[in-house]
């Protein structure tokens, strides 16, 4: 794969970090933080970051496990995360080589779209087995997500990312 000019080569990433990574994620959304509609999903964060640069380990399967956990602590409808979820991954490894080719910022404003439309489909999911619509404020959540885009990036790729090389005869 060629590069993008200064950016910088990175370490493999180690399984036991990314799962570790997913099940910190999950662990999030499990905080008993209230029902707040505009509360962003950390564990579909995660999930699109490793299915965007690590899409062979993080994948449509991984999501829908992680999906139905969510769905069974919540005791909502089986199936509403899952879905959710798994199409979030499915249309991030769809466009994880066109994504990485953007600068972070640039990046965050791209998976927008997959946010809000695994929002809606959570939303759509809920509305018709019958619940409550929760409110406009729900809209916040996939904004708050986006932002939180590069901070998640850094965080994540912060053990990967390799010691300034202060050899100047090394090639790498």
């Amino acid at each position: 794969m060629i590069m993008r000019p200064g950016q910088q080569l990175l370490l493999p990433a180690q399984p036991l970090f990314i799962w570790g990574s997913l099940l910190a994620a999950l662990l999030v959304n499990m905080l008993p933080l209230g029902r707040t509609p505009w509360m962003p999903d950390m564990l579909a964060l995660v999930l699109v970051f490793w299915s965007v640069h690590q899409p062979l380990r993080v994948g449509i399967g991984a999501a829908f496990v992680f999906g139905v956990a969510m769905d069974v602590h919540q005791a909502g409808l089986l199936g509403q995360h899952a879905l959710a979820y798994t199409v979030l991954s499915y249309f991030a490894i769809t466009i994880h080589r066109r994504l990485l080719w953007f600068s972070v910022p640039s990046q965050a404003l791209q998976v927008l779209p997959l946010f809000a439309a695994a929002h809606a489909i959570e939303l759509v999911i809920r509305m018709l087995s019958g619940g409550l619509f929760p409110g406009w404020s729900m809209l916040l959540a996939p904004l708050l997500q986006a932002v939180l885009w590069p901070v998640v990036s850094v965080m994540l790729l912060a053990p990967q990312r390799r010691a300034p090389d202060r050899d100047a005869n090394r090639p790498l």
